[in-house]
């Protein structure tokens, strides 16, 4: 069972890779939609995780990449599968925000504001009309983001820059810039909001290996290697559990650190948990950050290129 999950999961990575190519992405859909109703009702904790976490990555890559009715439908879709087959009250909370999102996308689309149809007078020759409301922030902050590309790929092509597309291109970091700004305390309210750290999930402290120390391992660690918990010095043939950043402690140890923390204790590496509020939260920390990374990262190239 666990190497069909691990196969699984595999999958479900290449998968993901495929959601930034728009020519498999809705293929990409497809195929998890269908592992979903197949394998998430049975699936372990550790691989509904997995699945949370790539119909998330979805969810991003739709608000920061991809504005096709298409892609949008496909993604309200899948969100409402996952949203039936869940049971974590966080979790069901994102994906109702995800399929009112997609929902408000697709009402712009197929609903867009009709200036024949507002309320306005002629005086003077001026036909004035009630002001179009704003698009959402996220819809904004992606438009931005693909006519910043679309300006890289222009500069790249090694064509000249004439001074309409340098004035373009000021407005759009100048617009840029303002939309992050705006972002910030949204930023900020989400640091602040971060939950309590759990202790590290007991079925991947169980399956931490158990190392013995040998004459080998002590000359490489030092005559002074010690236990970083008991501050005991290490001897040939004690046990030591390694964990994932290779830091060694004792068993008995350990184990009393870890019911309480999810951290090595040295580095702060963390083990994964078995609160999916927690990693869900940890997900979206992750996704955040890829998205600011590549915010600053269009600003930067632009300052390159045009100042």
């Amino acid at each position: 069972m666990g190497s069909d999950e691990q196969v699984l999961k595999k999958e479900l990575e290449e998968l993901q890779k495929q959601l930034g190519k728009k020519q498999k992405f809705e293929d990409a859909l497809s195929s998890l939609k269908s592992l979903l109703r197949l394998h998430y009702p049975s699936a372990s904790p550790s691989l509904r995780k997995t699945f949370y976490s790539v119909v998330c990555r979805v969810a991003t890559v739709l608000k920061t990449r991809y504005t096709s009715p298409g892609f949008w439908l496909a993604g309200s879709g899948l969100f409402q599968e996952a949203l039936l087959l869940t049971s974590d009250s966080t979790e069901k909370e994102h994906l109702r925000n995800c399929i009112a999102q997609a929902k408000e996308h697709l009402d712009q689309i197929e609903n867009p504001p009709d200036v024949s149809q507002n309320r306005g007078y002629l005086f003077e020759g001026h036909l004035t009309v009630d002001p179009e409301p704003p698009q959402p922030q996220w819809l904004v902050q992606s438009n931005i983001l693909n006519s910043m590309a679309s300006l890289q790929e222009f500069e790249s092509s090694g064509r000249p820059v004439d001074h309409n597309t340098i004035e373009t291109a000021s407005s759009l970091l100048g617009e840029l810039m303002s939309n992050l700004d705006d972002m910030l305390p949204e930023i900020m309210e989400m640091g602040s909001t971060a939950p309590r750290v759990p202790p590290a999930s007991k079925e991947v402290v169980a399956k931490l290996p158990v190392v013995t120390i040998t004459e080998e391992i002590l000359a490489e660690l030092g005559k002074d290697a010690e236990c970083a918990i008991c501050k005991e010095n290490l001897v040939v043939n004690d046990k030591m559990q390694e964990l994932p950043c290779k830091h060694k402690f004792h068993p008995p140890c350990l184990k009393p650190w870890l019911d309480e923390h999810n951290s090595c204790p040295i580095c702060r590496h963390e083990l994964q948990t078995d609160d999916h509020g927690y990693e869900s939260w940890k997900e979206r920390e992750k996704e955040a950050a890829e998205e600011r990374r590549g915010a600053e990262n269009a600003v930067r190239g632009g300052e390159f290129m045009y100042i």
